[in-house]
């Protein structure tokens, strides 16, 4: 079987822009307000803390309301979002400033935040480097969420930047590793739907992968990974390595990744989960959402239909049994599962992390519910540092930080 080939969406047409604006204008208003106003009480009566329940509501609006071509007409693209955080982040890299003099951690990036985009085979998809990966040692393969349908958020370089480039220079300034240690940030810009479906974004991150270890990359110095739908894309590859998909070249690994991390992994397309009912109103996600989410990746592809007829996992990883997922030891290390108590996924990602577990004892499991988090709390953490200049990193980040050192300089 050969690669699908992505297809470029036309325009937005003359009506499809009436609707945006008319939804804008007229639905906007009411339904941010009761998105919000819910999402607050019921983390006020759980006890919860409130901030990031705000951001949910305004996100529940534009997931639940704006089809994807919308949404790619009011954001900008991957590509663009990219080029303008590097730009931004030229000389004066938005770090903890103390006293109006930059700290270590700033003048460690002057030099690491360049402008780095390779193409990749098939034209369509790139990689776009965050950190200088001539110098890097250790390299994370980043893949972003947004439900195959919005582009990555400067919130997710801010991510990548903190959590990883700045991990190796922590460690560096405490004397824990090498001053030749490095990690650089290879994050994939796939195709969205509906320019592409399943298993179109496959492809592109197996391509990827194939593209960095011809690069030189090493397996046992790589950590693959990525929030929501980049958390379906981590376990698609992995799936791609254990079990190669007819429309991807087989890759062979001659040592398993140093490790792989999901992020509130969307990894099923069932709907009537007790998180999903639990959840469904206090969340930026909902059931309705998901199902949606399903048709737009999964839609009108009969292959996938098969597949889960066949117990062939690479598309949804929670939807087969998880004897798909024997033998993972020799494809990765480490697992790191990170879910929110507070999101509709959350099931599904720790189903995924205890059967791991228990099928593959040689993998380092490691799970984690966030008592006060919903889906995706790492990445509004990304946008309240954005925002704020002076702000020190979050719990979601901290942690992640944490589980990335403990895998590439353990003792």
């Amino acid at each position: 079987m050969t690669s699908p080939t992505p297809k470029t969406p036309p325009p937005l047409s003359l009506l499809e822009k009436v609707a945006l604006f008319s939804r804008l204008i007229f639905l906007a208003p009411p339904q941010i307000a009761f998105n919000i106003t819910r999402c607050v009480s019921l983390a006020a009566v759980r006890g919860i803390p409130l901030g990031f329940y705000v951001d949910c509501g305004f996100i529940r609006f534009a997931l639940g309301t704006l089809s994807p071509r919308q949404l790619q007409y009011m954001q900008p693209s991957t590509a663009s979002t990219y080029r303008k955080w590097i730009a931004s982040r030229s000389g004066k890299p938005n770090v903890t400033v103390e006293d109006g003099t930059r700290d270590a951690a700033a003048s460690y990036l002057d030099d690491r935040l360049k402008f780095d985009v390779e193409s990749l085979p098939d034209g369509a998809s790139t990689i776009l480097w965050v950190g200088d990966r001539r110098k890097a040692t250790k390299f994370v393969y980043f893949f972003h969420g947004g439900g195959y349908v919005a582009p990555m958020m400067p919130e997710h370089l801010e991510w990548c930047l903190r959590a990883y480039v700045l991990a190796a220079a922590e460690l560096k300034r405490q004397g824990k590793v090498t001053d030749e240690e490095e990690v650089a940030v290879a994050v994939l810009q796939y195709t969205l739907c509906p320019g592409a479906q399943y298993p179109v974004q496959l492809c592109q991150a197996a391509a990827g992968l194939e593209h960095l270890i011809a690069s030189g990359v090493k397996p046992g110095d790589l950590i693959i990974g990525g929030d929501s739908a980049g958390g379906n894309l981590t376990c698609q590859l992995l799936s791609h390595l254990l079990h190669p998909h007819p429309a991807s070249k087989p890759i062979h690994l001659s040592e398993p990744l140093a490790g792989a991390f999901t992020v509130s992994p969307w990894i099923s397309v069932c709907a009537d989960t007790p998180s999903m009912k639990q959840n469904g109103s206090i969340d930026m996600l909902s059931g309705s959402m998901m199902k949606s989410a399903s048709n737009h990746l999964l839609g009108g592809v009969g292959s996938y239909d098969a597949e889960q007829k066949q117990g062939q996992g690479w598309a949804m990883a929670a939807d087969v049994d998880f004897s798909w997922f024997d033998g993972l030891r020799e494809v990765t290390c480490a697992l790191y599962v990170t879910v929110g108590a507070q999101e509709v996924l959350r099931d599904q990602g720790i189903a995924f992390a205890e059967a791991v577990r228990v099928r593959n004892p040689g993998v380092a499991v490691h799970l984690e519910i966030s008592k006060h988090e919903a889906h995706d709390f790492i990445l509004l953490e990304g946008k309240r540092l954005l925002n704020d200049k002076g702000g020190g990193d979050g719990d979601a980040l901290k942690r992640m930080r944490t589980w990335v050192s403990s895998v590439f300089w353990s003792p």
